[in-house]
């Protein structure tokens, strides 16, 4: 996480110190979009019906090529930002695959009842990531140039498997852990898995409207990580370090909000959802609102501890819901939503082109909120939700 959130700072400025155009940044950031939203439910099925373990490890070592090369063409002065887009669709296309595989591992590590704050804690420990990573990003980025931040991304990405190694005998699949059968991986059998799983969300209304909370917040919220050089540059006139202390202070209201959510354990989860989600988009609001840097900053806490709050919460309450041998394409659709969220980037950039950062995150930040009050009064059983 450490090096995917350092690698989403250098990408995104550097796609954009190349060309200057908010709408080649999110055709940069959506590559990724079409293997996650192509792949994502077959890599829920494999979750399911494979070693977790090996699939996160084969996907942290693509990932590790993959920055590799890219740090090779930019220092060899090679690199255009088609080439970045095509390391875009790779790493999409890994993490259709090791994401699910990632979530669906949790509850068999701690069980059902400590999902919660299994979750929550390792959305801190995510968030520790988004607090130094970007800060240590932008500094790099200036001292010493893209290309060798990137070659530092690589090792982050190879030590990543060594670390994943100390889980131990973790990760088997039901079918395995069952002595199925019918464990055969030919397309067809994958093909009724995924249908299956479909079907099963289907069936379950309250998993649906969770499913559509995170699915908004994301094509909503998540833009403005993306477009944020448009504001560093053309907005607030500064260079990559100023962008990586936004995002680290981000960081640092996520953490905060983390280990609450760890600590808050089981009680009135629904309404801080919902809650959170608010947070969220009065935060954006008031970004798009007032173009000073430093309010920019202070607002970043309160964005942060929003992030938090709904990703933590919607995420543990999705895995409570999903039966276990369900959880791998449950979590799969989930991860869809990390699919769409470039496809958000798409339209933010374009609107950015088109009314300014402000103008277009003033627009997803409205959006959100009149969302989250439809949810609000529409469904109340999430309010209710322990």
């Amino acid at each position: 996480m450490f090096g995917m959130n350092m690698q989403m700072l250098v990408r995104s400025y550097f796609v954009y110190e190349l060309e200057s155009s908010g709408a080649i940044l999110g055709i940069v950031n959506a590559g990724s979009a079409i293997p996650m939203l192509t792949l994502a439910l077959f890599g829920g099925v494999i979750a399911d019906r494979l070693n977790k373990k090996r699939i996160i490890q084969s996907g942290q070592l693509l990932a590790g090529c993959v920055s590799l090369v890219v740090a090779v063409l930019i220092l060899s002065e090679t690199v255009t930002w088609v080439h970045l887009l095509i390391a875009s669709i790779v790493q999409g296309a890994v993490f259709a695959f090791m994401m699910p595989a990632r979530q669906a591992l949790i509850p068999q590590m701690v069980g059902q009842k400590l999902v919660s704050n299994a979750v929550a804690l390792n959305a801190a420990a995510m968030s520790v990531s988004t607090l130094a990573a970007p800060t240590a990003a932008g500094l790099l980025y200036e001292f010493i140039g893209p290309g060798k931040v990137y070659l530092l991304i690589t090792v982050l990405n190879f030590a990543s498997i060594i670390f994943t190694m100390l889980i131990k005998n973790k990760g088997i699949s039901v079918t395995q852990k069952n002595g199925s059968k019918s464990d055969s991986n030919r397309p067809s059998v994958l093909i009724k898995d995924m249908l299956e799983g479909l079907k099963y969300v289907r069936s379950n209304s309250f998993i649906l409207i969770l499913l559509a909370i995170a699915l908004s917040t994301t094509i909503l919220a998540q833009p403005f990580r993306f477009i944020m050089p448009i504001f560093i540059v053309d907005i607030y006139g500064l260079k990559a370090d100023s962008m990586g202390l936004l995002v680290s202070v981000m960081g640092l209201g996520a953490l905060i909000g983390s280990i609450y959510i760890a600590s808050l354990g089981n009680r009135l989860r629904g309404r801080v959802l919902l809650i959170s989600s608010y947070l969220s988009g009065f935060s954006l609001l008031l970004i798009a609102a007032v173009p000073i840097y430093i309010f920019a900053a202070l607002i970043m806490l309160p964005l942060g501890l929003g992030d938090a709050g709904r990703r933590s919460i919607n995420m543990a309450l999705i895995m409570e819901e999903a039966e276990e041998q369900y959880r791998g394409r449950v979590m799969s659709i989930y991860m869809l939503n990390w699919g769409l969220m470039p496809l958000g980037v798409l339209p933010a950039g374009l609107m950015a082109d088109w009314l300014g950062g402000q103008g277009s995150i003033a627009v997803l930040a409205g959006l959100l909120i009149l969302f989250t009050l439809w949810v609000t009064f529409r469904y109340p059983n999430v309010r209710r939700y322990q």
